[in-house]
This record gives structure tokens, C-alpha cells and sequence, in this order.
């Protein structure tokens, strides 16, 4: 796979307050074949892959982290692919990430806030983020210290590593969960969402299990209305 050098300009001030600087992006095929851009954000830590699905003209944005294994498709048979891609006729560019050490809550935390810097240096405002299993942890702790959040959503998490939820707000917090899940009880969706402050708001399916393929047009058709709904709010801020 052949990537080119971008012109985009690393951040300083932001890299520096999570001790991970970006210091080239490179740009080619997407990692996995389908649509979108391939982004290597060339970090002070690390190479982490990326896809990028920009939408013209845009200043919002959501960021889109899997479980602890990594990866881009995401829970519910590939749903961040298909929101990715139908999110950019709204107005929202997403960047589906990957990580550079799977499954340790710290490293992968800071990717995620390299991917939101990233966003920041092109001029986005304050980005969704979206996580499953591990990763509905790792949003929890990223979004705990970045001031460059708009929204977080975790889905089907674990309750190792979000123990910060309280310092989300005042950014607000969706927590999802299948209440037959059977790799991680709901209970733990239960008790992020008892950390944590308003805004907030829990959303249990039934007879989803940990991979929400059972709910996944009800999950899609939230995320539809949750994700725009909380970037406008965001905009409407600043």
C-alpha cells in the first residue's frame, strides 16, 4: 500500500498535553478495501491506521474505535462502515481508527486523542466518539480529558478502564448495552452510567447479545439521531 506525505500541520500545544505528538499524516487506499481514505497518523509513539470518510465542507466529525482486538468495521456486522459512509451526505466526516497496542486501555486511549487532535488541526469542532466493547472504555477515558468532545457513546462496555465517566460532563454520555450480552453482563453498562454525571442516558435492548446484531437497526437509527443531534448542540456552543 503506497501512502503519500499530507500537508496537514501537527499539533503542538494539544499533542503535548497527552505526551504524543503527531508528526506526519500519510494518506492512501483505505486499510481494509472499501470506502473512505487510508490515514497513518505518524505519532512520537507509534504509526496508528486510520479511515477517513470526509464530508466537504464539513467542521463536524465523529471518531469510531472497535474492540480490544482493533480493527474498523466496528459491532452489529460492520455498522461504523455503513454510518461512516452515510453520515458524510449530513455533513459529518468520520475517522474510523485503529490501534497500536490492542487491548491496553492507556495506549489505546491516547490514539483516540491523537485522532481527535488530528481533527482539531484540520479546524473540526468537537467530535463524537464512538466505542465498542474495550473500546466503550476507551472513549470513557479519553473523553474524561479532552476538552475537544462533543459526545460520547459507548456501546456493550466493559467497566475496566471507565471508571472516569464522572468527568465526561458536561459533555453528555450514551451507554448501550444488550441485556443478554454474555461476554459482558449489562450490569456494567448499569454501573458506567451510575458514574457518571448528566447529561446522560442508558438505552438497554432486550435480547441484543455483545455484538448488538440483534438491535442493530434500532442501534443505527439512534446513532443517527444522537450523533448529529449532539455536534449541532456543540457547534451551537462554541
Amino acid at each position: 500500500m503506497a501512502f503519500n506525505p499530507d500537508s496537514v500541520n501537527p499539533l503542538d500545544d494539544a499533542d503535548a498535553r497527552v505526551g504524543m505528538r503527531i508528526e506526519q499524516v500519510l494518506i492512501g487506499p483505505p486499510h481494509e478495501g472499501d470506502a473512505g481514505d487510508g490515514i497513518i497518523l505518524r505519532t512520537t509513539r507509534g504509526d496508528i491506521p486510520a479511515i477517513q470518510h470526509a464530508a466537504p465542507d464539513s467542521a463536524r466529525a465523529v471518531v469510531w474505535v472497535c474492540g480490544a482486538r482493533g480493527g474498523f468495521g466496528g459491532p452489529a456486522s460492520g455498522l461504523y462502515a455503513e454510518l461512516a459512509h452515510e453520515l458524510t451526505a449530513a455533513g459529518i466526516t468520520s475517522l474510523r481508527m485503529d490501534y497500536r497496542y490492542p487491548n491496553n486501555i492507556q495506549e489505546c486511549a491516547l490514539d483516540l486523542l491523537a485522532g481527535v487532535n488530528y481533527l482539531r488541526a484540520l479546524d473540526y469542532g468537537p467530535a463524537v466518539i464512538v466505542g465498542h466493547s474495550f473500546g466503550g472504555a476507551v472513549v470513557i477515558a479519553a473523553g474524561s480529558v479532552s476538552d475537544h468532545v462533543a459526545g460520547v457513546v459507548s456501546l456493550s462496555p466493559q467497566t475496566y478502564g471507565a471508571q472516569g465517566a464522572g468527568w465526561i460532563a458536561p459533555a453528555p454520555l450514551l451507554v448501550v448495552h444488550g441485556k443478554a450480552d454474555t461476554r459482558l453482563p449489562f450490569s456494567c453498562a448499569v454501573a458506567i452510567h451510575h458514574w457518571a454525571k448528566d447529561p446522560k442516558e442508558l438505552v438497554l435492548y432486550e435480547n441484543a447479545e455483545h455484538r448488538l446484531d440483534e438491535c442493530r437497526q434500532e442501534l443505527a437509527d439512534l446513532l443517527r439521531q444522537w450523533i448529529p443531534a449532539r455536534l449541532s448542540e456543540a457547534a451551537a456552543a462554541i
